[in-house]
């Protein structure tokens, strides 16, 4: 009798959780290059897609293929080929993610083109309040494939 890994027990799970997060990128993904291919400018609550050539553009192309990879490795989730892309769908999400999160950083350093060298305290944490990119929102919950892998290694 062979041993199962933790992942192929709870595959339902997983499916469900994937397809869910899956269908929500490819959305996103979709958006960015909508908004970016009409030149408008989005943002509604703590969201904010931007317009620009390269978030918008490229950044939306890479969302939706992150969606892509996560829709497709669906299928036999326990495999290993199938779970490398929904691992490949989160690394375009942590690399898109973490690209904002930079963007962030850089931004609240100086003080404007008003102000000094450096930013005021205010205008510091000001820069990290909403609205928020799509892939910052999509960020945590990709963060789950790191659980995955510990389970698929995991034999019970």
């Amino acid at each position: 009798m062979t041993k199962r890994s933790g992942l192929e027990k709870n595959n339902d799970l997983y499916f469900i959780y994937f397809l869910i997060l899956g269908l929500a990128t490819l959305a996103f993904g979709i958006t960015d290059l909508i908004v970016t291919i009409t030149g408008s400018e989005y943002s509604i609550g703590v969201l904010n897609i931007p317009n620009d050539g390269f978030r918008g553009g490229w950044g939306g192309l890479i969302i939706l293929f992150a969606g892509i990879f996560y829709l497709s490795g669906l299928k036999d989730l326990y495999e290993i080929h199938q779970l490398a892309k929904v691992v490949m769908g989160s690394i375009l999400i942590w690399i898109i993610a973490g690209t904002d999160i930079f963007a962030m950083i850089t931004e609240s350093i100086p003080g404007g083109e008003d102000g000094g060298w450096f930013n005021t305290a205010q205008g510091f944490l000001g820069t990290y309040a909403p609205p928020y990119a799509p892939a910052i929102f999509l960020l945590p919950f990709s963060l789950v494939v790191i659980f995955c892998i510990h389970k698929y290694y995991k034999k019970i």
